[in-house]
């Protein structure tokens, strides 16, 4: 494919994995629970992944090889071909889908909320996570890449099948061991109720600012933290006015759950819609992140990729390695360094807020692609002025300059991800109710589908309309003849203001307030879970349960 072709395919695939995470997390909170998802979503992953290598292992399911003579013609893959390949893609969307939104969620089940040790536990099982996550990604951009490219795509598509399957069998190896949370209803269903119902009592008027005079019950066998009431988005209350209308049971609860909603249940909704601004603002971190995987991997075509003096050249797919590195570096460096340092003058647990995180990285976010367009910059014009080192297939001259000059790039996107990305789950994470957090797992993911998304549209709309302009086609398939940095400035343009705009929502932002005491809480959600947690530590969890979670990421 071409190149802008081919980015574009990537993203809309992209796109749809993270997108079907939304599916999953509702049928995972509505009907199974995160440990039932996640097993169906496994097995689908792994019968992908078989699925894929088979594209390389069986002639006919892939087209002949191209002519390695100048101006031969590539003969592309047919119906069938095509069809199967894609039938591979929607096992692994689908097993995707699953594991995305509730693997970590299911993870952090597993520490005992009660200690203050579980409390800490979580939140450096945040920054784990994603470290082993990372690890994992870089073992595929490195050996397994290098296989796919030097050796045989059939070993190397066979490598992924066969860590897929060992992780299955690690993960239901621990399946008695494990906290596993029931489901309690689809918080799609919740937040719809409240809305009806606040459209139907619109006309009613609110008295005072408090929560006195509104419907406040709250069940016996109620799971979530209860929370104390808010004056953001006061039409909502209107939900929780009681009517002579609105008939009650012998328990307190409302007859007919259409016509009345408790102060519980519109602040969990508010929860959810004042997260959505900072959501699309921090979804937005990714429009950046996914130029950095794709266009980077093109610059690198065209880059002197040798290493020292000898014959040896890191594969283009590799270089990817760089941002996963500096991702995985500054992760401990954060969670074992920089927390504590903060935490004596901040008095947080974490250190700073989640926000603050996210707009860390934010900022990082804007200085990569600065880099990004000064080293583009110097790699056209070094090709351009000096002697080169041949021509890519099917792109143009080869740039004398050395592909490290990309990794400043790749290591400042790979911080900024480690703060603004492991932010963003962790603030979904806490912000939303207890009983959403695999819909809140399944945002993050959605928000990176939503840049996939705007990515393609973005790459297209440059494409065509610099196409036909005097100044030419800034994203050409011979980047030597574009204006790749031009594309890069845009980009961190467009992401100054965002970051503008997420500083405002930031200030805007009240964090979930919780009035009941934890035991209480803990006393509830407790009776959904299984025995074992009465009987480990706080410390056995950690040894216990962790790596079981981490391993089915990988």
């Amino acid at each position: 494919m071409k190149s802008i072709t081919a980015a574009t395919v990537v993203n809309i695939y992209g796109g749809t994995s993270n997108f079907g995470t939304i599916v999953a997390a509702f049928l995972c909170d509505s009907y199974f629970g995160r440990y039932k998802t996640l097993s169906f979503a496994m097995i689908a992953c792994f019968l992908g992944s078989v699925a894929m290598d088979l594209t390389a292992v069986i002639n006919q399911l892939h087209p002949a090889k191209c002519g390695k003579e100048i101006g031969s013609v590539c003969k592309g893959p047919s119906i069938g071909q095509i069809m199967f390949l894609a039938g591979a893609m929607v096992l692994l969307v689908i097993g995707a889908g699953g594991i995305r939104p509730c693997n970590l969620p299911f993870g952090a089940d597993q520490f005992n909320p009660k200690t203050k040790e579980g409390k800490r536990g979580v939140d450096s099982f945040f920054n784990w996570y994603f470290f082993t996550f990372t690890f994992a990604q870089m073992v595929s951009l490195t050996l397994i890449v290098y296989v796919q490219s030097n050796v045989s795509w059939s070993i190397g598509l066979a490598i992924p099948a066969i860590l897929m399957l060992l992780g299955c069998i690690i993960f239901f190896a621990g399946s008695k061991l494990y906290v596993k949370v029931k489901a309690s209803g689809s918080p799609i269903h919740s937040i719809t109720r409240v809305i009806v119902v606040a459209v139907k009592k619109r006309r009613l008027k609110l008295i005072g600012s408090s929560s006195e005079g509104l419907y406040n019950y709250i069940a016996k066998d109620f799971k979530n933290s209860k929370l104390s009431h808010t004056n953001q988005f006061r039409f909502l209350d209107k939900a929780a006015i009681q009517t002579p209308d609105d008939k009650l049971n012998i328990d307190g609860s409302p007859a007919d759950i259409w016509k009345l909603c408790s102060v519980q249940q519109v602040e969990e909704v508010k929860c959810v819609i004042r997260v959505l601004p900072v959501w699309l603002s921090a979804a937005l971190f990714y429009l950046a992140y996914i130029q950095q995987t794709t266009y980077t991997i093109f610059q690198s075509l065209q880059s002197d990729r040798r290493l020292g003096s000898g014959s040896f050249q890191i594969p283009a797919g590799s270089y990817m390695v760089f941002l996963m590195l500096g991702m995985t570096i500054f992760i401990p460096i954060y969670d074992r360094v920089l927390v504590p340092f903060l935490r004596k003058y901040t008095g947080r647990d974490g250190g700073i807020t989640q926000l603050q995180r996210v707009g860390a990285g934010l900022s990082l976010c804007i200085t990569s692609m600065l880099v990004s367009a000064a080293v583009e910059q110097h790699r056209r014009t070094v090709a351009l002025t000096r002697p080169t080192l041949g021509v890519a297939p099917r792109k143009g001259a080869i740039s004398s300059m050395s592909g490290m000059w990309l990794i400043p790039q790749l290591v400042l996107m790979g911080i900024g991800d480690a703060l603004a990305g492991v932010g963003q789950m962790e603030f979904y994470y806490k912000q939303f109710p207890e009983n959403m957090r695999s819909f809140a797992g399944s945002l993050y993911y959605c928000g990176i589908g939503l840049a996939s998304y705007l990515s393609s549209f973005l790459l297209s709309a440059v494409h065509n309309i610099t196409e036909g302009s005097s100044a030419g086609n800034w994203l050409p398939e011979d980047l030597n003849k574009g204006r790749l940095e031009y594309f890069y400035y845009f980009v961190a343009g467009m992401m100054t203001l965002n970051f503008a705009y997420f500083l405002l929502v930031s200030h805007w932002y009240r964090y979930k307030d919780v009035v009941a005491k934890e035991n209480d809480m803990d006393k509830s959600s407790n009776e959904t879970r299984t025995p074992k947690r009465q009987r480990l530590t706080s410390k056995h969890q950690q040894d216990a349960f962790v790596p079981s979670s981490s391993s089915s990421s990988v």
